[in-house]
């Protein structure tokens, strides 16, 4: 299997690749990792007239603090560095907890934390988490820069709201809330496999042990990462007891409107969407009591 011909670009600077995505538009192609888009070049299911390499950015390989206590990545730094960081595990555990559940660390060693959102594949982890922790993306072409929630940047299957002439330089982490209890869990066929079905759950406590905030997002049920707003509005401001997490998978159950593909049918997507969105708030629920899930 070999790629159609390409013009090929290894730009030095951030000027320079946006020139070059200005000059070409929807006819290039962006390489950072790698590891999606190069499978699809050699099936020539993509066929970029031009390929533009930004791995000499370095620019865009950092991870940094702000002002606020949140964390900025740049959207070349690769998936294994980020599984590393010391910093990434004290600022957001969360993320940190997702790496290790991205294929396998030959893939993780090149793949960047850039490149899997941009890719948008509704069965990856990272998306979700971006969604669950309200991340925004920083795009950047030669006329202006935009922010974009993350709740609008995935806008269907392998589609986000980035322009052909845009670069997703940056992914901005609000600062994360002490007390907060996580949680990431999700059904493969084998380890390393892309999500059946996958949960992102976030909870927060109030002085009385009810729910203050709630949110849960699923994965692998859809073109996009989904909200589940109604069972995040049955959870807050109540116990997070069996009876609320029952009702809750019932919601998950019933709300979700999964396709049938080959891997799995609509109705198994429904059932264990229910049950893994239950299985994620029960962990996260012990983290935020001060317990570790073992």
């Amino acid at each position: 299997m070999k790629p159609a011909p390409f013009e090929y670009a290894a730009p030095t600077d951030l000027a320079e690749a946006l020139a070059l995505l200005d000059r070409y538009g929807d006819e290039a192609k962006v390489l950072a990792g790698g590891q999606s888009l190069m499978p699809l070049m050699n099936l020539r299911l993509a066929r970029p007239r031009a390929l533009i390499d930004i791995n000499r950015l370095s620019t865009l390989a950092s991870i940094a603090s702000d002002p606020q206590g949140g964390l900025n990545i740049g959207g070349l730094v690769r998936q294994r560095t980020v599984e590393r960081s010391s910093q990434v595990h004290v600022a957001h555990p969360l993320l940190a907890a997702a790496m290790p559940l991205i294929g396998h660390f030959q893939i993780r060693n090149r793949g960047t934390i850039g490149g899997s959102m941009v890719h948008a594949d509704p069965a990856a982890e990272l998306p979700a988490v971006a969604i669950a922790l309200r991340a925004e993306f920083v795009l950047r072409s030669t006329r202006q820069e935009r922010i974009v929630p993350a709740g609008a940047f995935f806008v269907s299957y392998l589609t986000t709201a980035i322009q052909p002439t845009e670069l997703l330089t940056e992914i901005r982490l609000p600062a994360w809330i002490p007390g907060t209890g996580w949680a990431i869990e999700e059904v493969c066929r084998r380890t390393g496999d892309f999500a059946l079905v996958g949960a992102v759950a976030l909870v927060r406590l109030d002085g009385r042990a009810a729910c203050q905030e709630a949110r849960l997002t699923l994965f692998g049920v859809g073109g996009t990462p989904v909200r589940i707003p109604k069972a995040e509005d049955r959870l807050r401001g109540h116990a997070l007891d069996d009876r609320a997490l029952g009702e809750v998978a019932r919601i998950v159950s019933e709300e979700l409107q999964p396709d049938t593909d080959l891997h799995a049918s609509a109705e198994y997507r429904k059932e264990v969407g229910g049950a893994i969105a239950r299985r994620a708030l029960q962990a996260a629920l012990l983290r935020a009591n001060g317990g570790t899930r073992v």
